[in-house]
């Protein structure tokens, strides 16, 4: 453990005064320009920060083969509650923080985050002009254009939220590390959860796209509006050239136009099974083609983009299994390519954000909790454009 200065920490906080001191707190505990934080949550000791701000005879009170005067000791001098109280919840907010932004969490992190104040809203579009422009000649008018309605419907939002107590216990026998796991384990669910919400909507299990007043499934093996869903098993570069293909067989709605894409923004999502056969495909040095004659190879380098590859999938597959009822053989087989931060978004009402309970609440008189802070989060994963991505069952033809 780094050698916490308390008294030096506790000056801090009277002298910035309590807003400024915590952020101050927040910026050691997080990592800045790539750089390790200057603090851990393991470094602290909440016994001994309890020592500073709450004083020696407070801390001795928690003992319960002592007799004194609870309320004496809670009304003497140097007893700082909210300071021990605001400065457990910055070491508590940083353990939930680094829990729920857990880098396997990838789902999460490859969508638009789109905060919001409404609990499902309307967004609205105006449709693209056609290709339609008259000759103007001289003198005369130029025409008037207008643009047509395009508007999609997000679902509702949804909270969800857990909180992490502070016993006197935990404090008196200065246990740490176990509020520690307890704020990791919070972090960890509600970071877990929304991967989930996250992962059921990219894979089709949830379909809630509304797109002018009708609601669509996400993916279309056939229809006319749009198909964005074959079955490819990813075995060559040929395969990742089928789904390029739909893409430009895909357009806009309204203008009719090709859907433009860059393939620069791409990414390609494999299950687990996949993972080895997507490396060699995208990271292959050469590409041998054979003809129909077989007179020949025809050989040239990989032309297939640089795609950002996700395999860290073992989530998604299981998500596969269980929400969308798939043998786990077939599941493995699916297969994912496109622009998921313009097909998807994350409505956020708030972040992941940590609540401190007041001081002297029922909590502590009845349960011996000296300290307790809620975690939530609220928002709800939404499809707002299915045209940016394809699915592949891998099922062949």
């Amino acid at each position: 453990m780094r050698a916490i200065k308390y008294r030096e920490l506790k000056r801090l906080y009277e002298g910035m005064g309590a807003e400024a001191a915590c952020r101050h707190l927040l910026e050691a505990l997080t990592s800045q320009g790539g750089k390790a934080p200057a603090l851990r949550p393991e470094d602290f000791s909440i016994r001994e920060l309890a020592e500073v701000c709450m004083g020696d005879a407070w801390v001795k009170s928690l003992d319960p083969r002592r007799s004194e005067n609870v309320m004496h000791v809670r009304e003497s001098d140097g007893v700082d509650s909210t300071a021990f109280s605001n400065i457990t919840g910055q070491i508590v907010y940083s353990k939930i923080l680094q829990a729920y932004q857990n880098p396997a969490f990838w789902a999460s992190q490859i969508v638009e985050t789109i905060p919001t104040r409404l609990s499902g809203e309307r967004i609205p579009g105006m449709t693209q002009l056609k290709d339609e422009v008259d000759e103007v000649h001289e003198a005369m008018p130029y025409p008037r254009r207008g643009f047509g309605e395009d508007y999609i419907d997000t679902p509702a939002t949804v909270k969800r939220g857990e909180i992490v107590p502070v016993t006197k216990e935990a404090v008196f026998f200065d246990r740490t590390g176990l509020i520690l796991q307890r704020a990791s384990a919070v972090g960890e669910v509600l970071g877990l959860n929304k991967e989930k919400r996250v992962l059921d909507v990219i894979l089709g299990i949830t379909n809630n796209y509304k797109w002018l007043g009708t609601d669509y499934n996400t993916y279309y093996a056939s229809g006319s509006n749009w198909i964005n869903q074959f079955t490819e098993e990813l075995v060559d570069w040929t395969d990742i050239d089928a789904a390029e293909k739909l893409f430009t067989a895909m357009v806009d709605p309204h203008t009719g136009e090709p859907i433009s894409i860059n393939y620069a923004d791409a990414a390609l999502v494999v299950m687990p099974d996949k993972r080895h056969t997507a490396r060699q495909i995208l990271n292959a040095t050469e590409l041998r083609t054979t003809t129909e004659s077989s007179a020949y190879q025809r050989v040239g380098p990989n032309t297939l983009t640089a795609y950002y590859l996700i395999d860290n999938t073992a989530l998604a597959k299981a998500r596969l299994v269980s929400g969308a009822s798939l043998e786990a053989a077939a599941a493995a087989k699916y297969w994912f390519f496109g622009n998921f931060r313009k097909a998807f978004a994350y409505m956020e009402n708030w972040p992941i954000t940590v609540t401190q309970a007041p001081t002297n609440a029922e909590a502590e008189f009845e349960r011996d909790i000296v300290a307790q802070y809620k975690a939530s989060e609220r928002g709800v994963a939404a499809v707002m454009d299915p045209r940016w991505v394809v699915r592949s069952t891998g099922a062949g033809s």
